[in-house]
């Protein structure tokens, strides 16, 4: 197949790390052609969805990972997967994006599909299902975020579109920052916060799951550090092996339906004890350390799942 890549500059990534460079290394034995671009590059052009961008063979060689060919002018819609790819914030700028890639349906397959990565927001899909997560208020209004606070004394506060544990805090039953904090969010940004019910179980970490098509593959550990709430492993968190729970797994039969109906074909769930915190679909991470661990090739699973969807169409 002829696969595009939309993400963000190729040439910082840490290959050893980086999700979407192992999608491309698999993509690339299955001996699909690779085309990358950066969001900035994607563009409509008279009724087109074009990009510009340079072919792509990846190698596993640190600070030589990426051959780019020749730079071109490609319309998108001659290509049988787009991945839409590029890190959050999920601003303006990426939900842009998404509204141009959605006008490719009827001639090429977004992975994921991108009317409901837009729908879909990482703190927004788990809404639908309130009897799997912590207790949870999103709101503007300090008075509202104040009296969900007062009625459960130690809660977490972050922006509802942040990304990488960037500006999360934990404010406890002795904390006197909340109107600090509220007025420093509502000074830069018009988007409201959301706020959850602290959980003590993090301390044992957040489990991130992933899914294929609906259906869990498996599961690691990120532990946080010394000192630390955040388990994300841009703030220093540690990944350790996971097993699926029972938890797990009735969590994962309730979404999976919805992931599977809507085009989410890679998902990341966060899991922190027996509650669902978070469903990402926008940039899903943590498949190099769950391959790692369990030395499964779980990026055959994904481009399995893509290519039988592109076959279907």
């Amino acid at each position: 197949m002829k696969v595009a890549i939309q993400m963000d500059p190729i040439g910082a990534i840490d290959i050893d790390a980086d999700t979407t460079f192992r999608l491309a290394e698999e993509a690339q034995a299955r001996g699909h052609e690779l085309f990358y671009y950066t969001p900035d590059h994607l563009a409509y052009e008279e009724g087109r969805i074009t990009a510009r961008g340079r072919p792509l063979r990846v190698r596993r060689v640190a600070g030589d990972h990426a051959e780019l060919g020749e730079e071109a002018h490609v319309d998108l819609a001659s290509f049988d997967v787009v991945w839409l790819r590029q890190d959050p914030p999920f601003d303006m700028h990426y939900i842009t994006t998404t509204h141009l890639l959605q006008r490719l349906a009827e001639t090429t397959l977004v992975v994921n599909d991108p009317f409901w990565v837009r729908n879909f927001p990482e703190k927004l899909l788990v809404l639908d299902f309130p009897d799997l997560t912590p207790p949870t208020t999103i709101a503007r209004d300090l008075e509202t975020i104040r009296a969900f606070k007062a009625r459960h004394g130690d809660v977490i506060l972050k922006p509802l579109y942040g990304n990488g544990g960037a500006g999360v805090f934990r404010l406890d039953a002795n904390d006197r920052n909340l109107s600090a904090l509220h007025e420093l969010f509502t000074g830069f940004s018009r988007e409201p916060l959301i706020v959850q019910k602290f959980l003590p179980a993090v301390g044992q970490g957040d489990k991130r799951v992933i899914l294929v098509d609906g259906a869990p593959v498996g599961a690691i550990n990120r532990v946080p550090a010394a000192g630390e709430t955040r388990s994300n492993m841009h703030v220093g968190g540690r990944a350790e092996p996971a097993a699926l729970t029972d938890r797990d797994r009735e969590i994962c039969d309730r979404i999976g339906p919805r992931l599977r109906e809507t085009g989410q074909l890679f998902v990341g769930i966060d899991v922190i004890g027996d509650y669902l915190t978070e469903i990402n679909v926008t940039s899903p991470t943590g498949l190099q350390e769950l391959e790692r661990f369990d030395g499964a090739n779980v990026a055959a699973r994904v481009w399995e799942a893509i290519e039988a969807r592109r076959a279907g169409r």
